[in-house]
């Protein structure tokens, strides 16, 4: 299966790069990762940011998803560039002035903002370009925002912003039906 994983994360990483982008600028970082050591340490940042954000109880959920799966695909903005369309979806008239007037800031949950919304948008098609691909040969994915952040902060890929695809081949796509322990019972598993 291990071959099969890299496979498919490499048919992933290929759609994500041909995935049209705004002006045809490519500023998107891309990197696989199927080594198991990886996805635990990984899964284990995800546990760490929890006790930051007021849904810490997902961020658990999906760590676990992240500790059961085998592959995973890393999608982000590598730099803050903006697509020069001057369309004023980032709340100024242009790009130059956004980018003038930008105050860029890392923020505690593993972003940085704001960026340009094509650029964004950008992000959104490569992502759903390789989910789909993934899903052409009926392997069980789940595009999710949290392990971006958490792979950000470790390194596994530089960027300012990150979205993942983990994989999975098993019976039952653990990612769906997914447990979201309550605060109580959350609180009760670290006791």
């Amino acid at each position: 299966m291990k071959q099969t994983i890299e496979t498919i994360i490499n048919l992933m990483a290929a759609s994500a790069i041909t995935a049209p982008k705004a002006g045809g600028k490519d500023c998107l970082e891309i990197v696989a990762i199927t080594e198991t050591d990886d996805l635990q340490r990984i899964a284990d940042e995800m546990c760490h940011y929890a006790h930051k954000s007021s849904k810490e109880n997902y961020w658990h959920r999906d760590a676990a998803n992240i500790e059961n799966c085998q592959g995973l695909l890393l999608i982000g903005l590598a730099g803050p560039v903006t697509a020069g369309y001057d369309c004023g979806g980032c709340g100024y008239a242009t790009c130059k002035e956004f980018e003038d007037s930008r105050d860029l800031k890392d923020f505690a949950m593993g972003y940085t903002g704001p960026h340009c919304i094509m650029r964004m948008m950008d992000i959104g098609v490569a992502l759903s370009s390789a989910a789909k691909q993934a899903s052409l040969f009926n392997i069980d994915n789940r595009i999710q925002q949290r392990v971006g952040a958490a792979a950000r902060s470790l390194g596994y890929i530089n960027c300012e912003v990150a979205m993942g695809i983990p994989i999975s081949i098993s019976g039952k796509s653990i990612f769906y039906d997914r447990k979201t322990l309550s605060k109580k019972s959350l609180a009760d598993s670290k006791k």
